[in-house]
């Protein structure tokens, strides 16, 4: 039965998040480059992005490059190097938003388009299609039923995202960094302005007083409660947002998504993990440790109420428990988590204004009730519900965790003329390494030493047996190892550490090289395959590195952000459910 494989894409911030993302079960990572991604500060060098692309391969995974910044002309050719470069380093696609890179003379890369295409349409994942993408990022805003759609229409892979921080305009259509302080979004400079305090007026000129509020502020998207909802919508890669943060984010929510991603292909024969490898895990798995802002599905099942956090961009954790007393330095909270002495905590107080405290001392105490003392006053009060920010012990677990991926191989010690090979592949019914088209890589270590025939044939056995099938901290896991003697051996600990030392270097080597000479490659589309077929990149084309963007003291684009969210909505103050009619809002 022919199965689809389904991709976990984590982001990179740099080489060692990416070589951690990969250790932690991600099948790919997207990392920037030295120049033209859409978060300029985070860049690496194309020695880095080899060196990941290795470690990647070891588990055939990917590694994806983006190229997803708006280009000045000045910029197209150095655009055009970069693509070579990445390709002669292993990359194995480049993430593009402006489609002029289309007409460079670029090395056969698969493309895959940026969400900042805002891929939202059925007739746009079509033109991206035809154009010869490799893979299409769908916009956020999209519901199950118009993927499902989208899916039925094209048969291009699909990627969409699944955690992380959400942008509230379309991705690509927001100006309101550029406008603001001339730090564009399409440029990898966003300022998120939409993260600040905002008032909300009837009129520009009227100002109704109070502290502002974060109308554009959303929560953070959930997704890993619709993975196989997804997967039967056509979703074949399931995107973490999330290329500036450190590595202990992105080891727990790569992680925690691995783990949800295996239990469906466990039961779903007709899908399969992307990459080889499987995971063990040193600490607790749990996304609400790391920074979110709470969380939300946003609009897979249609519009809904509860998606903003109004009251901070900040990340609120995981909820604890409410306030049962308190005094000006302690504070008794009624929990079933286990504290810890320097936890990091955080409430809302009466003025919805996010306040953070450190528990300094923590007591356990009966019927979940633990006491918390604090070197300054807390403010906290009874009934306030407490959250907890940075858990200590976890942090330094999941620092220390070094994810443990192994590759299941199959191992045979032969005896020679002149003395042993030992050889390792895949084994048939444990292989995680791709079949198709080619076979999978083996490697073997052949040592010249004197043999020894075993006079306790039995214990000879048992003690070839555990040394060979010790492999400690290496990528590969040994099930099965299959003995071809001519008579019983004895073969000293030296000689199998040896062969297995060498053995290590040859798998790793094989397994590498071969994901390098099978990456896919692009079909080049000559020409358009319809006039007017080539998608806009519906932004402004830079036509040089001295041209203005717009400023707050140039003319006012026509529309500055473009959004699914809707503020009269989530605020109760929408038309259609107050049957009131409301004049025009701003913000300010």
């Amino acid at each position: 039965m022919k199965t689809t494989p389904i991709e976990l894409l984590s982001p990179a911030k740099n080489l060692a998040v990416g070589m951690a993302a990969i250790d932690h079960g991600a099948d790919a990572v997207y990392i920037g480059g030295p120049d033209f991604s859409a978060r300029e500060k985070a860049t690496n060098t194309i020695r880095d992005i080899e060196q990941l692309c290795r470690h990647a391969a070891l588990f055939d995974a990917k590694v994806y490059v983006t190229l997803n910044t708006l280009l000045y002309e000045n910029e197209m050719e150095p655009a055009r190097q970069l693509a070579w470069d990445c390709w002669n380093a292993g990359v194995d696609a480049l993430i593009i938003q402006d489609m002029r890179l289309l007409d460079l003379d670029l090395p056969p890369i698969p493309l895959h388009a940026s969400t900042q295409c805002d891929n939202l349409t059925v007739e746009r994942v079509k033109q991206l299609e035809e154009l010869g993408f490799a893979q299409v990022v769908l916009g956020r805003e999209l519901t199950i039923d118009q993927i499902r759609e989208i899916r039925r229409q094209t048969a291009v892979p699909l990627e969409f995202f699944v955690h992380g921080s959400l942008c509230v305009s379309h991705s690509g259509q927001c100006y309101l960094s550029e406008y603001i302080g001339n730090r564009s979004a399409n440029r990898g400079a966003c300022a998120q302005p939409c993260r600040l305090p905002w008032e909300l007026v009837t009129s520009p000129s009227l100002r109704e007083g109070g502290r502002g509020v974060g109308y554009l502020c959303l929560k953070d998207l959930n997704n890993s409660a619709h993975l196989e909802e997804l997967m039967d919508a056509g979703i074949t890669s399931f995107k973490i947002e999330g290329r500036m943060k450190e590595a202990d984010y992105v080891k727990n929510v790569t992680a925690f998504y691995r783990q949800k991603i295996d239990e469906i292909l466990s039961r779903r024969a007709e899908y399969e993990q992307a990459s080889s490898g499987h995971c063990t895990y040193t600490f607790e798995v749990n996304p609400e440790k790391s920074f979110n802002r709470g969380f939300t599905d946003y609009f897979i099942h249609g519009r809904q109420k509860g998606i903003d956090a109004p009251f901070t961009p900040k990340s609120m954790g995981e909820y604890l428990g409410e306030v049962v007393w308190c005094n000006a330095l302690r504070m008794e909270i009624r929990t079933d988590k286990t504290l810890h002495n320097g936890d990091g905590l955080c409430f809302l107080n009466h003025d919805d204004e996010l306040i953070g405290i450190r528990a300094d001392v923590v007591r356990p105490g009966r019927d979940g009730v633990h006491t918390i003392s604090t070197n300054r006053p807390h403010g906290a009060f009874r009934g306030a519900k407490i959250y907890r920010n940075y858990d200590i012990e976890w942090q330094k677990q999941v620092e220390a965790s070094k994810g443990n991926r192994k590759i299941d191989i199959a191992l045979t010690l032969t005896e020679t003329d002149t003395g042993y090979k030992l050889q390792a592949q895949p084994p048939t019914a444990h292989s995680q390494l791709p079949t198709a088209n080619c076979q999978p890589p083996t490697a073997n270590c052949q040592l010249p030493t004197a043999k020894i025939s075993a006079t306790n044939p039995d214990k000879a056995t048992e003690n070839i047996r555990k040394k060979a099938l010790q492999w400690g901290e290496t990528p590969f896991n040994p099930v099965s190892l299959e003995l071809d003697f001519r008579e019983p051996r004895l073969i000293p600990a030296s000689v199998i550490g040896e062969m297995r030392r060498q053995l290590v270097e040859k798998l790793n080597d094989a397994i590498v090289a071969h994901h390098q000479a099978h990456r896919s490659t692009r079909s080049v589309v000559k020409e358009s395959p319809k006039e007017n077929s080539q998608p806009p990149t519906s932004n402004c084309q830079l036509p040089t590195a001295n041209s203005q963007l717009p400023t707050a003291n140039s003319q006012l684009p026509t529309v500055l952000m473009t959004c699914h969210h809707c503020i009269r909505y989530v605020n109760g103050m929408c038309p259609k459910e107050t049957g009131k009619a409301v004049g025009p809002l701003y913000i300010r």
